[in-house]
């Protein structure tokens, strides 16, 4: 669906960016912004700014950035018609109706294709479980003790033994080869053709957050190898970026999100009443899965299996979590494997007993830590210490590192000043205390000319934006033709443009931008912050030497092409005779 630049607008103008952004950050006021923990990567201290007054939100620790749009977009995995659909149900406007027609299928966009044809093939295995031909796959999510309201809930489904049909049934809904590889439900060879590799499998949806199959995952019945098969990773899925289950976790109305390592786990926990779990896609957890986890909980219990394996990848899980500020426990699951054994044998109470007595993330590493030491050797108890003491250096505040360095003394018998002394010992290997990082060669390198002028360009803007009232100044100096690099360039012109008309519209010149990349880029010139001078006239300098700067690099830049462009040598005229008359003015901030 396409919408008119009018509609667009007005969808915008009446949903505020603060507090679409609210729904889903915790924002606090400080000065003329709002800030909060960024929702797109991890951290600790808020970088991530919302301005209202400009309607932008721009973070300066992982440079993402935009407006309300932008926002939708990327936090709820949206397209940009869907962002708009969302936004006008939330502000009660009337979008246009959709197109019918055989044009309008073919102007659907390369994602909502995508999702479409999913759709489809979700139906597909969905009923073809309920058949005499998944009588199999129906069967053994029966002994798998599943209901047949747990397994609608899911959407199971089964593929059958021929992956053409699958095929031939997208085929027959008018979808197109290329759509359905593209998707990744089949793919061609000169010997069988057009065949899907999902065949002999229960299937299990995967869904995003907002309930969109955007994969799929296959167990294989029998002894067939792989024994999981999922999707390949397509314009809509992608796996570190998604969690099976968290479309139903997130209105768990939990305090915590139980993370699992596989889709029977997920199912086994929710038919039992623990609507917060989730599971990995067919790969270790991620720091972007860890990021996706922080809108929804602060704190999540690790489910994963008591072997090995399931201990190893709780270790790692447990630093992911850390790092992106989560508190973490882990779910003692012996004598049984996974959640789903746990819960065919002692059912729902002895599982919410364990969730109670979950064990502290810390404690957990270093109980695994201390089995690989003898501790009746004094040189391997010694090595020990030692190894707590290098953990605890993975706290960064101090605070939190001494009240975990004191309950560790207790818990294992040692010293606390000399635990201490160890910790200090190792601060300045594990990032405590980090030296001074000089350049090898001694000499800081130099900032090339078309980085001073773009940054020259940038800062300009930035402080128009900050003070309109300062174009009609300066208008007669500069135009937004002096603006050379492509981004700037094109904010410059528009803005240039409102101006005169007198209304200046940032969060509209983001929106003129289809790339991500440049959405980003324009949104740091609303967001970006002034340079810290005290007096006005440190400021009337700053301003002037930064607008002599852009005037000079455009004078430059028409100058080395007027061999090439006719127009560039009149440019180059007025720009010297601007140029001039800018060294002599003076232009006040007032």
């Amino acid at each position: 669906m396409f919408y008119s630049d009018e509609t667009v607008e007005e969808v915008r103008t009446k949903n505020d960016i603060v507090d679409v952004v609210s729904e889903h950050v915790k924002l606090q006021k400080r000065g003329g912004r709002h800030w909060g923990l960024c929702p797109f990567h991890n951290e600790k201290s808020p970088s991530f700014s919302v301005n209202g007054d400009l309607q932008v939100y721009h973070c300066f620790g992982c440079g993402a950035g935009g407006n309300v749009y932008t926002f939708v977009m990327n936090y709820e995995n949206f397209s940009f018609p869907e962002a708009v659909k969302m936004l006008a149900d939330r502000a009660g406007v009337q979008l246009p109706e959709p197109e019918e027609s055989e044009e309008g299928r073919k102007r659907e966009s390369r994602r909502a294709r995508l999702l479409a044809v999913n759709k489809e093939a979700a139906k597909f295995f969905y009923y073809q479980l309920r058949t005499a031909q998944g009588e199999r796959g129906y069967q053994y999510l029966k002994k798998r003790e599943l209901t047949d309201e747990t397994m609608q809930k899911f959407g199971l489904g089964f593929a059958g033994k021929n992956g053409a049909v699958l095929v031939q049934y997208l085929r027959g809904k008018g979808f197109e080869d290329e759509v359905i590889q593209e998707a990744g439900l089949a793919s061609h060879s000169e010997k069988y053709g057009m065949t899907s590799q999902f065949w002999n499998r229960v299937m299990y949806p995967i869904q995003d957050i907002n309930n969109r199959v955007i994969g799929f995952g296959g167990r294989v019945m029998g002894e067939g190898e792989p024994k999981y098969l999922n999707s390949p990773e397509t314009p809509v899925f992608d796996k570190r970026r998604n969690l099976y289950g968290l479309n139903y976790a997130r209105r768990a109305r939990s305090s915590n999100i139980i993370l699992c390592e596989g889709y029977m786990d997920v199912i086994a926990m929710h038919q039992a009443g623990f609507g917060q779990a989730v599971a990995s896609l067919g790969t270790a957890f991620t720091a972007e899965q860890a990021a996706l986890l922080r809108r929804y909980t602060d704190q999540v219990l690790l489910a994963y299996d008591s072997d090995g394996a399931g201990v190893k990848a709780a270790l790692r899980g447990i630093g992911i979590l850390r790092e992106a500020g989560l508190t973490g426990k882990v779910i003692n699951m012996q004598p049984y494997k996974d959640p789903d054994e746990f819960m065919k044998a002692l059912g729902r109470e002895a599982f919410q007993e364990r969730i109670l007595q979950a064990e502290n993330s810390f404690f957990f590493e270093i109980r695994i830590l201390e089995g690989q030491f003898r501790l009746s050797d004094p040189e391997e108890k010694t090595r020990f210490h030692r190894e707590i003491a290098r953990k605890l250096c993975s706290f960064s505040e101090e605070v939190e590192r001494d009240n975990y360095l004191q309950a560790v003394a207790e818990k294992y018998f040692i010293g606390v000043e000399n635990l201490r002394k160890l910790v200090r010992g190792y601060a300045a290997q594990t990032g405590l205390v980090k030296p001074v990082e000089r350049p090898k060669s001694g000499v800081r390198p130099k900032t090339s000319p078309e980085d001073k002028a773009k940054r020259s360009q940038r800062l300009l803007l930035t402080w128009i934006a900050d003070r309109p009232g300062l174009y009609d100044r300066i208008k007669k100096y500069i135009s937004a033709m002096d603006f050379t690099e492509g981004v700037c360039q094109r904010v410059a012109e528009r803005m240039f443009r409102e101006l005169e008309e007198g209304k200046l519209n940032p969060a509209g010149i983001i929106s003129m931008f289809e790339e991500e990349s440049e959405q980003r880029e324009a949104a740091a010139l609303f967001s970006a912050d002034l340079p810290g001078l005290e007096t006005e006239p440190e400021k009337e300098k700053a301003f002037r030497d930064i607008l002599l700067s852009v005037k000079k690099n455009s004078y430059e830049y028409h100058v080395a092409r007027m061999g090439t462009d006719v127009s560039a040598l009149s440019r180059a005229i007025e720009g010297k005779k601007a140029l001039e008359e800018l060294g002599r003015a003076h232009i006040s901030l007032d």
